[in-house]
């Protein structure tokens, strides 16, 4: 058995945990330390500190999920400022071996590895996720992201994509101003200036403007909470209109990646599990004119297991190492 330092770098926070893996797959992992990635100057410096919080030395190995494409000398985070070069994590993490992977391909380990139970049913079938074939991953959080999970004969493979930076097809005139609203600060508009955490403020804002109301700067973390608690109707308008543009979307990969089953992740996924159903979620995701009957025979899934990236990081570390 292998004990390593799992680490799920996103835009906003960097998850830390101690996990153990043997023979391919995660056999336990330990308590998740989250840091505000905003409050470290570097992933080096976020990693001493969760050192310092446990009290022991750090294992020797490492499995890192990160926000951003796994190319090159130099990786730079989408949604951060942080900079981290492959090449120096044994020296300035003091990792002998590593894995360093997509987050959203650790989303999809997780998906690869995960038991049945860590999945609740959202629409389709009521069944569980295909043992062959596609299936593919999306969620919102900071970013989109997206990712593919082939299985074959009692294995599986994962295909990381940046398909949340898709363009954006608007479905009605609501979504029509949405569109022509973005795109006087972005020249293309991709799906992920809408369907992620920040796109509310996008939605909200198109909302106020079409009801003639006064726009007053908010931030997306304000409506979000606004919208969940039910306290404000155009916070929560602008949710439902989330939703059904999360659906469409999740259609919109499921039938580009040929997929046999979807699950839905990302840092919101868990967080509004009670509103995309009652949204119009599941009619947006069948709503793909000649294809609704085969879209109508997809299972999706919401994941449920509560740090699916270090889960997946310490998965793809098992898969690569063990």
């Amino acid at each position: 058995m292998t004990e390593i330092v799992a680490a799920d770098i996103g835009g906003t926070n960097a998850r830390f945990a101690i996990a153990e893996v043997e023979g391919g797959h995660v056999v336990s992992l330990g308590e998740p330390v989250t840091l505000r990635t905003a409050d470290h100057a570097s992933l080096q410096t976020a990693w001493q500190a969760f050192a310092a919080t446990l009290g022991r030395p750090m294992p020797r190995a490492a499995a890192l999920s990160v926000a951003s494409p796994i190319t090159g000398d130099v990786i730079r985070m989408t949604n951060n400022p942080w900079v981290i070069r492959p090449s120096l994590i044994p020296e300035r993490l003091g990792a002998d071996v590593y894995t360093i992977i997509n987050d959203f391909g650790a989303v999809g380990h997780a998906v690869g590895q995960l038991p049945h139970e860590d999945f609740e049913h959202l629409c389709g079938p009521d069944m569980p996720l295909p043992a062959e074939g596609v299936t593919t991953v999306c969620g919102p959080g900071t970013g989109l992201g997206v990712a593919q999970v082939f299985k074959t004969d009692g294995r599986y493979l994962v295909l990381p994509t940046e398909g949340g930076h898709m363009d954006y097809a608007p479905l009605d005139p609501i979504e029509d101003a949405i569109l022509k609203r973005l795109r006087r600060t972005f020249t293309r508009v991709s799906t992920e200036r809408i369907v992620a955490g920040p796109g509310i403020v996008a939605i909200y804002e198109t909302l106020a403007s079409l009801e003639g109301r006064a726009i007053r700067e908010r931030t997306d973390k304000e409506i979000w909470t606004d919208a969940l608690d039910g306290d404000d109707s155009l916070a929560l308008a602008a949710l439902d209109r989330f939703c059904l543009a999360l659906g469409a979307v999740a259609g919109d990969l499921a039938l580009a990646h040929g997929a046999k089953g979807v699950v839905i992740a990302g840092g919101l996924g868990l967080r509004i599990k009670d509103k995309l159903l009652r949204s119009g979620f599941d009619q947006r995701f069948v709503a793909k004119g000649r294809f609704q009957q085969l879209m109508a025979a997809i299972p999706v899934k919401l994941i449920t297991h509560p740090q699916p990236g270090l889960f997946g990081a310490a998965a793809a570390f098992a898969q690569e190492h063990t």
